[in-house]
């Protein structure tokens, strides 16, 4: 045995000769560290298997969640596209679908008169001036730290003038590197004001110096959306060259009526939803647009509906296959990238005056009557190929194989292959694509071939300890740097048994509701591998009729040992199992135990509804109210639920007996409480 200058040799030989001898002949000691190392990287590896198993059951419910509202919305789609405007079911949803979606300048303006509010002489809160200085914007940040809030008056005008900015932005923005200076990429954040806290920290605040770029989903899911913005809108109106806001799949109205933000901002405005584009405005001889035959003659409806209906990548198309539309849509896109983007970057540029400061740009536009409005409706029109590609770029993943087919996990956009990625950079002479949309257990992942880059800046994102956050630094030679981190004081305290076992029992326990509200379909399933109807299945089945009815894609036989218990020679009884999940159901008292479960296995889609119905955003909806709302989402899972039903329903959970549903209270009338499957895991908490 020889050993080299380094020593490097010398030691892996050792190693190779300690292994090959005899274990008598081993030192205890050397013994005692070889079998201490063996267990525990064993016991790394079950946890790493037990944290891999519990990121796909969070992941798998979070995109099953996601595919329900693709389909909710569909049926709202349906009922305004094809019910004439006096049908009840298009009445409850219309206000979501406003016919003049886009509106002219004279009618936001309305939403943004903050001059009539008063700001008492009490509030605490941080003072902004207009135009809006740095100093304002780090004092915003720092009274959203320390838990303060703004001003309603603050508010309105942070929006207004954010929005007169934005309206006359470009699509696309090109940022520049230089030797001096670094670009700050960040992914989601979904309402994690800790998260965009500690990036400040860690990085500093945006400025000319230190440019950002935010990948969109700012909003949803977390408690602090509405902060984030305001901070996010209120660098972008001190640095507009500098800091740039990209829109996310969560940055639409119809997302957020399920996520959470409608719930954190109860206001009156009209969004444009990416899933449902603007009517095509179209000036007939008469000198009356399409929307004005609408309001006037219900039948006109159908004329134009073939063109100005929605092909959503959610549809299928009459003209292709769903694989051929998404292809197509991706080949649009890129034949449309051409020099004619950059013309009309450079116009819109011109006219967002990027090249001044935010004071001289609100002046411009404030005295200047020749800017072009593009929220006019003039000029606007609505294909279907460029809001499809909309919905591609907002909700669309990579995959490891080649090709492009839609994203059934999902419900919208697509999945596109290494091969696409590659045709796509290739052509528009690029390195990279950085993108967000996918929580990543890392805060970041590369994939086909180190060509995609994913990065995501909300940590614990599922649950504390779940996944880190990270932001990316690059600087002239285009190389990322990441920077990784975990908000959250309290992930730092638990060992990696504790943690792995907090998220466990926090995801088994949402996967516990997703059993109990599919029931009575696993028992059907359960009884038709047993048609002696013994109550025994043996656990493939088991594994098999899990899947066949959740459709959650997850390793059910990995995943036995966390909800089955003890078995008969490898035999479940499936009946004992659920009374054994340790489920209690919720304490109401209803004759139709089947409207129980399907409330619950719907309660998502329930309470978007319930939000769309309350129109003056009070959280309470009459008995007809309710009663429409059973009668919608009925229609929607083409089930018949009687009146007797659903009046029985109503009055048992009207709590205070004031003839009113309070929404939160319903809700939690139906929320299941279940017992933890695991053991603590000497998790202090």
């Amino acid at each position: 045995m020889t050993s080299s200058p380094t020593g490097i040799t010398y030691c892996k030989c050792l190693c190779v000769v300690i292994c090959s001898l005899p274990t008598l002949l081993i030192p205890p000691a050397m013994r005692a560290a070889l079998l201490i190392q063996r267990w525990y990287r064993q016991y790394v590896a079950r946890l790493e298997m037990r944290r891999r198993c519990t990121w796909n059951i969070f992941q798998s419910i979070e995109y099953a969640g996601e595919q329900d509202q693709i389909k909710l919305y569909n049926f709202f789609g349906y009922l305004m596209d094809h019910f004439t405007p006096a049908s009840s079911e298009r009445n409850l949803i219309s206000h979501i679908f406003r016919e003049n979606n886009i509106c002219h300048n004279v009618d936001w303006e309305r939403y943004f008169c903050y001059k009539s509010i008063e700001v008492p002489e009490l509030y605490s809160g941080p003072h902004l001036s207009f135009p809006i200085t740095c100093s304002n914007a780090a004092e915003l940040v720092e009274a959203f730290k320390n838990k303060q809030q703004l001003h309603s008056r603050y508010v309105l005008q942070l929006l207004g003038e954010t929005w007169r900015l934005l309206r006359i932005l470009p699509n696309i923005s090109q940022i520049s590197t230089c030797h001096n200076k670094e670009i700050t990429i960040c992914g989601d954040l979904h309402g994690h004001l800790e998260d965009l806290l500690l990036v400040f920290y860690k990085n500093g605040l945006p400025s000319s110096e230190k440019p950002y770029v935010f990948n969109g989903d700012f909003v949803d899911r977390g408690k602090d959306s509405l902060e984030i913005l305001l901070i996010l809108f209120s660098f972008l109106l001190v640095y507009p060259n500098d800091v740039h806001l990209n829109r996310g799949n969560h940055e639409d109205h119809i997302v957020n009526l399920r996520y959470g933000f409608t719930k954190e901002v109860l206001g009156k405005y009209r969004y444009v939803s990416a899933l449902r584009p603007p009517k095509r405005k179209r000036q007939n001889r008469s000198g009356m647009t399409d929307s004005d035959l609408e309001d006037d003659d219900p039948t006109a409806k159908s004329v134009d509906s073939s063109r100005r209906r929605v092909h959503s990548l959610t549809h299928s198309s009459s003209t292709g296959t769903r694989h051929e539309v998404q292809r197509r849509s991706l080949q649009g896109l890129n034949n449309r990238v051409t020099c004619s983007v950059e013309e009309e970057l450079k116009e819109r540029r011109r006219q967002a005056g990027l090249s001044q400061s935010y004071g001289d740009l609100r002046n411009s536009l404030t005295n200047s009557d020749s800017d072009p409005d593009p929220d006019s409706g003039e000029l606007l029109e609505s294909y279907g190929d460029e809001w499809k590609q909309i919905v591609d770029m907002l909700w669309s993943d990579p995959m490891p194989q080649d090709g492009c087919v839609p994203n059934e996990v999902r419900g919208g956009g697509c999945y596109w292959g290494p091969d696409v990625t590659e045709e796509v950079l290739r052509r528009h002479n690029l390195t990279l694509l950085i993108r967000s949309h996918e929580c990543k257990q890392e805060g970041y992942e590369f994939c086909h071939n180190r060509r995609v880059l994913t990065i995501f800046s909300a940590s614990n994102y599922y649950e504390v300890g779940s996944n880190r956050g990270a932001y990316i630094r690059m600087g002239p030679d285009l190389v990322p740097h990441f920077i990784q981190y975990q908000a959250n004081r309290a992930t730092r305290a638990l060992t990696l048994r504790q943690s792995v076992g907090r998220t466990e029992r926090s995801a088994l326990r949402a996967l516990r509701e997703k059993l109990f509200a599919h029931k009575s379909d696993l028992i059907s399933s359960f009884q038709e591998y047993d048609p002696e109807n013994t109550g025994l299945i043996s656990l493939g089945h088991w594994a098999g009729a899990m899947e066949a009815v959740l459709r959650l894609g997850l390793p059910w036989r990995v995943l036995r040992s966390q909800l089955v218990g003890d078995t008969l020679d490898g035999m479940l009884d499936y009946h004992l199992w659920f009374r054994e999940l340790a489920i209690t159901e919720p304490n109401t008292e209803l004759s139709n135990a089947s409207l129980l479960e399907t409330m619950y296995k719907h309660h998502s889609n329930l309470e978007t509804i319930f939000r769309i119905i309350d129109t003056d955003n009070s959280g309470l909806i009459s008995f007809e109210e309710f009663r429409q709302t059973w009668k919608l989402l009925s229609s929607h899972l083409q089930t018949e639920i009687s009146d007797e039903a659903i009046s029985d329903l109503a009055v048992s959970i009207d709590f205070n007996k004031d003839g009113s549903i309070d929404i939160n209270e319903f809700m939690e009338a139906f929320r299941l409480v279940g017992g933890d499957l695991l053991q603590n895991e000497g998790d202090p908490h």
